[in-house]
């Protein structure tokens, strides 16, 4: 049962994982044709996400093997902190940046591929995060359900996107862009400082 499981798990992390690399590939380069800060930090944050993914295929691997499970947790420990850390950088990032645009009165341009990727995230990201969370309770992992939760909180900041998107293309306020980055500073925070304190351990 359990080995049918971590298979379960390790198709979910690679599903994941390469949605993490679109998400990535396209929100950077939207954000940056749009002059989003909002779409740049959605496409950062994936780029972590793919790094802490990564860590987590290597321990269900182990796993599937059956190795010292202490090396296993130290590697996920320093893993997550590392992640924790780059995400609060993150956060000091999107923060100035944000204030600078409001500060110059710097709108963004429509992105509809920055507006598809966030759609299909609300979409996607609830249906892995329910599936790895169910799994992660049977493997008796909890890194793998506290991934889940970081699924849900990618679709809380693709409806952060959107909205932020939405309101810039149908009203034409130029400051929604960066007030909905600021909104996403908080989401931002509370993964980096899980990370910090190893909550996913």
């Amino acid at each position: 049962m359990q080995v049918a499981g971590l298979k379960q798990a390790l198709k979910l992390e690679y599903v994941s994982l390469l949605w993490m690399v679109i998400e990535f590939s396209v929100g950077l380069q939207a954000g940056l044709k749009a002059h989003s800060i909002l779409l740049v930090a959605f496409g950062l944050d994936s780029l972590l996400e793919i790094f802490s993914g990564g860590v987590l295929i290597w321990r269900l691997h182990k796993q599937q093997r059956t190795v010292d499970a202490q090396e296993i947790q130290r590697v996920e420990q320093f893993a997550t902190r590392l992640v924790g850390g780059v995400l609060l950088l993150l956060a000091v990032y999107v923060v100035f940046t944000a204030g600078w645009n409001l500060w110059q009165h710097q709108a963004a341009d429509l992105s509809w591929s920055g507006l598809t990727l966030s759609v299909l995230s609300l979409i996607l990201m609830p249906l892995l995060a329910v599936a790895k969370r169910r799994l992660g309770r049977q493997l008796h992992s909890a890194a793998l359900v506290e991934d889940g939760m970081c699924n849900i909180t990618c679709a809380y900041m693709a409806g952060t996107v959107l909205i932020g998107a939405l309101l810039t293309a149908l009203f034409g306020w130029w400051w929604a862009d960066s007030v909905a980055a600021l909104v996403l500073v908080y989401f931002i925070v509370r993964e980096g400082l899980e990370g910090l304190r190893g909550d996913a351990d």
